[in-house]
């Protein structure tokens, strides 16, 4: 009773196959590849311009900021 065979996996994908219907799950499967074909795209990039930067570190230029925190306490 635990594990699932053959035949729950196949009723499960008969019900999917009905509610959403084949089209819409063609285009969900194209949608899903686009994403992962442009995932891939980006890296390879972002992989290409950290090549052309001859390994320099970026320099960051900033303030620091001294602060001093303090509690507020209610007068009871």
């Amino acid at each position: 009773m635990g594990t699932w065979s053959i035949w729950h996996w196949l009723v499960v994908l008969v019900i999917v196959l009905l509610v959403f219907g084949t089209k819409k799950l063609r285009n969900i499967g194209a949608d899903l590849g686009g994403a992962v074909r442009g995932f891939k795209d980006g890296m390879k990039d972002s992989s290409s311009d950290r090549a052309s930067d001859n390994g320099a570190a970026p320099q960051v230029q900033g303030r620091t900021i001294d602060a001093e925190a303090r509690k507020e306490t209610k007068p009871s």
